[in-house]
């Protein structure tokens, strides 16, 4: 069997390796680019440079979270109270008393108010 002979020049072959390697760095290095793109850090690390618009972003977003949590918190209470008014409109012998109760000291309540 005769063997194969590379026609290049070893020196092109170590260049042609190096021009491949070249090219696997410089896609790693867009792909980190890219990635860090997405990431949005220089918006981070610029916001850390400003710590006034860091605690107004944040003092925002608290406020934002605390409305959202009062509005949810009365909207289930609601939905509570109207469940717990419909089931003790049905009278149910030991459960209906318990739960009027409770109404009456949340109506209470909310009259105070």
């Amino acid at each position: 069997m005769a063997e194969r002979k590379d026609t290049k020049d070893p020196a092109e072959h170590a260049e042609m390796n190096e021009e491949e390697r070249l090219n696997a760095i410089h896609r790693m290095l867009t792909d980190i680019a890219q990635q860090l793109e997405k990431s949005r850090i220089a918006d981070y690390t610029q916001l850390l440079n400003r710590p006034w618009r860091l605690i107004g972003t944040n003092l925002l977003a608290g406020t934002a979270r605390g409305v959202g949590i009062a509005l949810g918190f009365t909207f289930f209470a609601a939905t509570i109270i109207y469940v717990l008014q419909a089931l003790g409109a049905l009278n149910l012998p030991i459960i209906g008393d318990y739960i009027a109760d409770i109404v009456r000291i949340v109506q209470r309540q909310l009259e105070l108010r």
